[in-house]
């Protein structure tokens, strides 16, 4: 059996709630034509990709 609670599932985790709350939020801002939302999604998408290249070469 393997485990699957090792060092990089709370990385791994961060990045799919990342990657969820920039869907949600590019969604919200697309829908309510608000920049600031957009911002935000733009902001979750570039901390999810700073993660994936630093944490997991």
């Amino acid at each position: 059996m393997t485990d699957h609670y090792g060092p990089d599932c709370g990385i791994r985790r961060t990045q799919y709630v990342l990657l969820l709350l920039m869907a949600a939020l590019g969604t919200a801002g697309y829908l309510t034509e608000s920049m600031w939302l957009m911002g935000l999604a733009a902001w979750a998408l570039i901390t999810a990709g700073l993660i994936e290249m630093i944490y997991r070469p």
